[in-house]
């Protein structure tokens, strides 16, 4: 069943409502945030790579105060455990039997602040949460809740005492974009106190209208053309010569979800090739592993897909439902 009309526009003006709130709090970075909200509809996760100071945990912030829901932050460090972030049993001596207590991780919005800081085994443990929904603790499975999205954070500068995040586990978030410094009139806005405190946002909606939108979205049209863009997309990715390895097909699934998302966030019922291109470099990117030689000269995967992105020609017919 395809999504209507009627859906479709009540979808893009929710969405543009939940943009503008968030927008209040994080001045000047509508693409980002919409780049954000983009991969919470589709069942995805964030990752946020900046350096200090750009917003990235106001973001978070001001994206959980828009949806009337639990949100946690976890502060990752070398000495969090992976208890710390899903939870433990503790013993009842008074009832006599196991207590669960539920870590930081039962939440609707989750954000993961400097990921990289904590060690592998503590970064797998929120891993397998973004992947399964559920946490496992001592042989019981529990679900964490819809929706769930997590954002994470690294930093790119100060790496001693870090754990770089292997390309198989990045391979798990949906999308990893970044904010940068806002441009001369934004920083002048924020220095005027024109930015909102995330903690006075009013919710705009509720966590079950997200899951109704996530269902929406999933009913998207996507023409065979347009599919057929999508995985000539992926294939050059891993023909490309800078690159060792290229996006995976759950990179190619990820991209398919996301653009339903993004045709619905405009109005429309069916999926175009912009939404293709303008989505692909933040989904298919951090997927991408270079050559060494590759990245000694500067190449970067953003670049290589704007280079794929040139060579490979999109369906000149446009198809709709």
């Amino acid at each position: 069943m395809t999504i209507s009309q009627e859906q479709a526009t009540w979808f893009a003006q929710t969405f543009g409502q939940l943009a503008d709130n968030v927008e209040r709090a994080v001045l000047g970075k509508r693409p980002v945030v919409e780049l954000v909200l983009t991969a919470m509809l589709s069942d995805g996760h964030v990752l946020l790579e900046d350096v200090p100071g750009t917003g990235k945990t106001s973001l978070a912030r001001a994206l959980a105060q828009s949806v009337q829901g639990t949100h946690t932050r976890i502060q990752f460090t070398p000495d969090l455990l992976p208890g710390d972030i899903t939870g433990i049993t503790v013993y009842d001596q008074k009832r006599g039997e196991f207590e669960f207590h539920a870590g930081p991780v039962f939440a609707n919005i989750v954000l993961a602040d400097e990921i990289n800081r904590a060690s592998p085994k503590t970064q797998s443990a929120l891993l397998e949460v973004m992947e399964e929904g559920s946490v496992t603790v001592d042989g019981v499975s529990r679900t964490v809740g819809t929706p769930f999205l997590v954002v994470a954070t690294q930093n790119p500068v100060e790496q001693a005492g870090t754990y770089r995040l292997p390309e198989a586990q990045l391979d798990r978030f949906l999308m990893k974009t970044s904010l940068g410094y806002p441009d001369h009139a934004a920083t002048l806005r924020i220095l005027d106190g024109a930015a909102v405190e995330t903690a006075k946002l009013n919710p705009v909606v509720t966590p079950q209208t997200m899951v109704s939108m996530a269902d929406l979205a999933r009913e998207v049209y996507v023409d065979a053309l347009v599919l057929d863009y999508i995985a000539r997309v992926v294939d050059a990715t891993r023909g490309a010569d800078q690159v060792r390895l290229g996006a995976s097909i759950r990179g190619a699934l990820a991209l398919t979800r996301a653009v339903r998302t993004r045709a619905a966030s405009q109005g429309r019922t069916y999926v175009v090739p912009d939404d293709v291109k303008t989505l692909a470099g933040a989904v298919l990117a951090h997927r991408l592993i270079l050559h060494p030689e590759a990245e000694f000269d500067g190449v970067t995967a953003e670049a290589v897909i704007g280079q794929v992105m040139l060579e490979v020609a999109p369906p000149v017919q446009r198809a709709s439902a």
